[in-house]
């Protein structure tokens, strides 16, 4: 296709070039006066920061490696992600099985899975592991929102980057999750107060807040909870959360690298006092859910000083508390912890609940291991 030139009269061209070094001037001039709403670089065609590609590598191009298609790993649900390749490799990997495999995975349909469940649990065991994970599935609905509204506060490419890709990751997570709890066929019981205070907290935390509030508090509870309950049968799509919500709480240790915080951010008794106060709310949260973590066989203090010890390690690791401070934090839950228990169960010796582990299986291990940096 030929492109045809238009003849534009000298003195036009003259007249648009004064116009647009005008306008240029008066918006650039506005622009540093009030600064530009999107922190993008137009002079550099990148974002304010840099391309910064190793937050993009480690988040955004693993987590496109690592993408699950909830059509292959939760057939039940009715969530249709797969290419027309990838529904032919099912297929063909189906017609591959021997006949034991063939009826595990036909049995596993959308009709066929609350039998499944109604097989596998008491009416008690339902109701608990519904509350237990609505509860996160909540949660969802909240990480949803919250990495949206951090996209604006990051820092280069590679940390907007590391971002959408949580945002995908928490929309997909919330539709399947919500489909899951749905399929125990019992009442789905609303925020509790705990999960109100602690989820509202994060999304209206201010700047770089929210990455400790949603990325090491709630990721982490999640991350407790898929790790716990994964190996339960129908619930072994939990593990690909459980893979998502691993990079989720290693983005703001891996993003303080890039960008670090300054010290009155990092150690500032304002900014301790304001994560201190998002992060209250989740022991009673565990404690509300005692009951049903009891009729499951896990010990809600080993549960809660699981989750209590990996928060400080990757707030240590994300430099809002100094390796000093999360020791004395642990010892203190343990000594509240350990008097709890003391007045309301018979016979109780010291324990160190801050060394619990509630998460099971190997596959489960090994990635908390990495993130946590762990023996």
């Amino acid at each position: 296709m030929e492109l045809t030139r238009l003849p534009v009269n000298e003195r036009a061209a003259k007249v648009n070039e004064t116009v647009e070094r005008i306008a240029n001037f008066a918006i650039r001039s506005l622009d540093k006066l009030r600064g530009r709403a999107a922190n993008y670089d137009d002079e550099h065609y990148e974002f304010v920061g840099g391309a910064r590609d190793e937050l993009r590598k480690k988040h955004y191009d693993k987590s496109l490696r690592l993408l699950w298609k909830a059509e292959a790993q939760a057939p039940w649900s009715s969530f249709k992600d797969c290419t027309e390749q990838e529904r032919g490799l099912l297929d063909m990997a189906e017609r591959g099985m021997n006949e034991r495999e063939r009826h595990e995975r036909l049995r596993i349909d959308s009709a066929a899975f609350r039998r499944l469940l109604d097989l596998s649990y008491t009416p008690a065991q339902k109701r608990a592991l519904v509350k237990i994970i609505s509860a996160i599935g909540h949660g969802e609905a909240y990480a949803w929102l919250v990495s949206a509204t951090l996209l604006p506060e990051v820092k280069s490419s590679g940390g907007k980057a590391a971002l959408t890709m949580q945002v995908l990751e928490e929309a997909k997570h919330f539709v399947v999750m919500r489909e899951l709890v749905q399929a125990f066929g019992v009442p789905i019981p609303r925020q509790s107060a705990w999960e109100y205070l602690l989820l509202e907290g994060t999304l209206r935390a201010k700047g770089l807040d929210k990455f400790f509030g949603m990325n090491i508090l709630v990721e982490t509870i999640a991350l407790s909870i898929f790790g716990m309950v994964a190996e339960f049968p129908g619930l072994e799509i939990l593990q690909m959360f459980h893979l998502d919500e691993s990079r989720h709480t290693a983005l703001p240790v891996n993003y303080f690298q890039e960008f670090p915080m300054t010290t009155r951010e990092k150690s500032g008794a304002l900014g301790r006092i304001r994560r201190l106060m998002m992060a209250l709310p989740a022991i009673p949260l565990v404690l509300y859910l005692e009951p049903e973590l009891a009729e499951l066989g896990i010990d809600a203090f080993d549960f809660a000083g699981s989750i209590l010890r990996k928060v400080a390690r990757l707030s240590v690791r994300a430099e809002f508390l100094t390796e000093q401070q999360a020791k004395e934090q642990n010892a203190f839950f343990n000594d509240v912890f350990n008097a709890y228990c003391r007045l309301t169960r018979e016979g109780h010796e010291l324990k160190d609940f801050m060394s619990a582990e509630t998460s099971k299986g190997e596959a489960v291990a090994r990635t908390e291991r990495e993130i946590f940096a762990t023996a």
